[in-house]
C-alpha cells in the first residue's frame, strides 16, 4: 500500500516536470522576435530552477559562488522566473537610476499574484504616480501625527505581552507591525478587523517565497485561498466604509484610497492595502529585531538611549503634562534615531531585492520604532536565550531562531 502511495507519487511528480521541460522547450524555439544574446549562467532545472539554492542558506554564499563563476552579472531561474542578477554597484545604478526607465518594477509570479496585480510595486508611469501620491497624503507628518497615542497603545499592550515568558523576537515585532500597518491603513476601524484580517495575512504570507504551484496541499494554494478570503474581508470593509462616509471623516490610508476624485476600483485598493501590509511589517520588523540585539550586546548605548527617554518621561513631569507620547516628542530622540540608521547601515535587513526599495512608508515605520524603543528601553530589560550569535535566512537576515528572549521589568 505504502510502496503504491510513492509510485503514485512518483508519476504525478514526473508528469509535472514533463509538463514543465515541455514548457522549458517551446519557450527556447525561436521566434520572430530576434534574441540578444544573454549572460552566462545556469538555469538549474526545469520550472524549478536555482529557487532551493538561493533560499537554503545565506544568499550572500550564492552571489559569491556564481560571482567567481561567471562574474557580477549572471543569469539563474528563482521561484518559476528566469531571471538575470546584478551584484555590482555600477549595475544596481544602471537599473535604479541611469536607465530605470527601461527596467519595470516586479516581483516572482508567485509574490505578484499574491500581492495582487494592481499593487504599486508592479506598475510604473501615470498609475504608479497616482498611487504614489494617495499612499504620501496618508503619511505625510500631519496625517500621522495624530495617531501617536495609538501606536504608544499597540507599544504597550505588545511589551506587556511578552512578560514573564520566552518570545521569539521577530515573530513578536511581526505582530506589532502588522498592528501598526492596520492603524495606518483603517484607522481605529482596525481592531474591528484586526483578528480576521490577522489569521488570513499570516497564511498568506507563507507561501510568499514559494514555488506558484497550485495544487492542494502546497503552501502557494492554501495561500491563494487565503488571499481570497482576505479580499472578500476587504471587499466588507470597503462597503462599511463607503456606506458610513457622509456620517464619518476618516484620514488613513483607506480613506485616501477611496478619495472620489481618484477612482480607484475595489480590487486596486485591495491589492494596494495588501501591498502596504507586506512593505511595512518584515523590514520593519527585521531592523527591530536587530536593534534589541544591538542594544543588549552594547550597554553603553543602551544606557544612552535609556537616558534619552527618561528625560521626555522627566520633562513632562515637571511641567505636569500628561504621560502619553506626542509628535512633538518623537522630535526629541535623537540618540534613538541615530541607533535606528546605524541598524539600517550595519544590518543588511535585504541580501537582494527584485526592484526599487519602497519608501513610501519609511517615514512612519521610523516613528514606531522610536515609540516602542520609548517603552521598551524605559520599562524593560531583556537577555537572549540560546546561541547569541549566528544568522539566519528566511530570506531576511536574523539573529539566530528569530533572536529568543525573556522579557523582565526594569528595577534601575
Amino acid at each position: 500500500m505504502e510502496f503504491s502511495f510513492f509510485l503514485c507519487l512518483f508519476c504525478v511528480f514526473s508528469f509535472f516536470c514533463l509538463l514543465f521541460l515541455i514548457r522549458s522547450v517551446l519557450k527556447s524555439l525561436p521566434s520572430n522576435r530576434a534574441n540578444l544574446p544573454l549572460p552566462p549562467g545556469s538555469l538549474g532545472w526545469p520550472y524549478i530552477g536555482e529557487t532551493f539554492q538561493l533560499y537554503s542558506q545565506n544568499p550572500n554564499v550564492f552571489f559569491a559562488s556564481k560571482q567567481r563563476r561567471y562574474g557580477s552579472i549572471f543569469k539563474t531561474h528563482i521561484l518559476g522566473c528566469p531571471c538575470v542578477m546584478m551584484s555590482s554597484p555600477e549595475a544596481a545604478k544602471f537599473v535604479l537610476v541611469t536607465r530605470a526607465h527601461l527596467f519595470k518594477p516586479t516581483f516572482p509570479a508567485s509574490k505578484e499574484r499574491m500581492l495582487g496585480k494592481q499593487a504599486i510595486f508592479f506598475h510604473q508611469g501615470d498609475y504608479h504616480t497616482k498611487l504614489r501620491k494617495l499612499v504620501l497624503r496618508a503619511f505625510t507628518p500631519q496625517a500621522i501625527k495624530n495617531i501617536v497615542p495609538d501606536i504608544e497603545t499597540i507599544a504597550q499592550d505588545s511589551l506587556q505581552s511578552w512578560e514573564g515568558r520566552l518570545v521569539n523576537t521577530f515573530q513578536e515585532m511581526k505582530t506589532f507591525a502588522f498592528n501598526v500597518a492596520l492603524l495606518s491603513i483603517f484607522g481605529k476601524d482596525e481592531v474591528l478587523y484586526r483578528e480576521d484580517l490577522k489569521r488570513c495575512y499570516f497564511i498568506l504570507e507563507k507561501g510568499y517565497n514559494s514555488m506558484p504551484v497550485n495544487l492542494p496541499g502546497t503552501l502557494f494554494h492554501k495561500s491563494m485561498k487565503a488571499r481570497k478570503e482576505l479580499s472578500r474581508i476587504l471587499a466588507k470593509i470597503i462597503s462599511t466604509r463607503r456606506q458610513a462616509k457622509k456620517e464619518e471623516s476618516h484620514s488613513d490610508l483607506l480613506a485616501s484610497f477611496m478619495g472620489d476624485k481618484e477612482g480607484l476600483t475595489d480590487d486596486q485598493i485591495a491589492d494596494n492595502v495588501i501591498g502596504v501590509i507586506f512593505a511595512a511589517r518584515d523590514t520593519t520588523a527585521s531592523v527591530l529585531t536587530w536593534i534589541v540585539k544591538y542594544l543588549g550586546e552594547n550597554p553603553g548605548v543602551l544606557d544612552a538611549v535609556t537616558e534619552e527617554q527618561r528625560s521626555i518621561l522627566k520633562g513632562k513631569e515637571e511641567s505636569g503634562e500628561e504621560k502619553v507620547l506626542n509628535w512633538a516628542d518623537t522630535k526629541k530622540m535623537p540618540m534613538t534615531s541615530r541607533v535606528i540608521q546605524e541598524t539600517l547601515r550595519v544590518a543588511s535587513v535585504l541580501s537582494f531585492t527584485f526592484r526599487e526599495a519602497v519608501e513610501d512608508v519609511e517615514y512612519e515605520a521610523k516613528l514606531e520604532m522610536l515609540v516602542l524603543l520609548h517603552h521598551l528601553t524605559t520599562k524593560y530589560r531583556w537577555s537572549v536565550v540560546g546561541a547569541q550569535n549566528g544568522i539566519q535566512y528566511g530570506p531576511f537576515a536574523l539573529p539566530q531562531n528569530g533572536l529568543p528572549i525573556r522579557l523582565h521589568p526594569n528595577t534601575c
